[in-house]
């Protein structure tokens, strides 16, 4: 299997497309293609990224092409087994199905103003009320799943699975913009941000030399 990503530093898809890649066990190569590169462009014009118009990450299995960090879990956890990414109890997987889902649809508002930047600390960021809804949702959602069924480990559902895949590139932007959180968020945020592949991928973003300016300003 082949995994295309963009530069680790910005795309959060990409985030969820590599831990979902990690997750499933199988040996997989990786590959970085700098977004609006020259490469990039060659790329999704007639390369690997074509099947995708140039959206990463893109998974590549034999013949079998499939992008989109949700249809790319969804083929993996067919190929090994979905309790790999799932709670066993009914009602959990429920929750996290759709947890993955409202994640995947929603929030505009914060990944307008927070776009992630693994590498970067705001200072004084005032999120708008439309973001501070978005965050206001997520942290009852990450509540809800920690008390009821949080108890097995230190993440959403306990064990790390297809929720907390989806939910970490808001991790990194809760730290980049420094969102004040209640206790409970900050010591499952720790458990994400200290797992080994997370490490590995913060460390793979700040060895990186590009910079995208667009994503560097200080929000208003």
């Amino acid at each position: 299997m082949k995994l295309i990503v963009g530069n680790k530093n910005y795309s959060s898809w990409s985030l969820r497309g590599w831990l979902a890649a990690k997750q499933s066990g199988l040996v997989f190569e990786e590959i970085t293609v700098p977004l609006y590169s020259d490469e990039y462009e060659a790329e999704r014009e007639g390369g690997e990224l074509q099947p995708s118009s140039g959206k990463v990450p893109i998974l590549w299995d034999g013949e079998v092409v499939v992008w989109d960090s949700l249809a790319i879990l969804d083929y993996l956890a067919d190929k090994v087994g979905r309790e790999r990414y799932w709670p066993k109890d009914d009602v959990a997987r429920g929750m996290g199905r759709s947890m993955v889902a409202e994640m995947h649809s929603s929030y505009q508002a914060l990944r307008g103003e927070c776009p992630m930047n693994v590498r970067r600390r705001f200072d004084g960021y005032e999120p708008s009320e439309a973001a501070r809804r978005d965050m206001v949702r997520i942290l009852s959602l990450w509540a809800e799943a920690r008390s009821r069924f949080g108890g097995g480990g230190p993440f959403l559902f306990g064990s790390f699975g297809a929720a907390d895949i989806f939910y970490a590139p808001v991790v990194s932007r809760f730290i980049s913009y420094q969102v004040p959180v209640p206790g409970f968020a900050v010591a499952y945020m720790q458990a994400v941000w200290e797992h080994d592949w997370m490490r590995q991928w913060i460390a793979s973003s700040e060895s990186e030399e590009w910079v995208i300016e667009q994503y560097e300003t200080q929000p208003a």
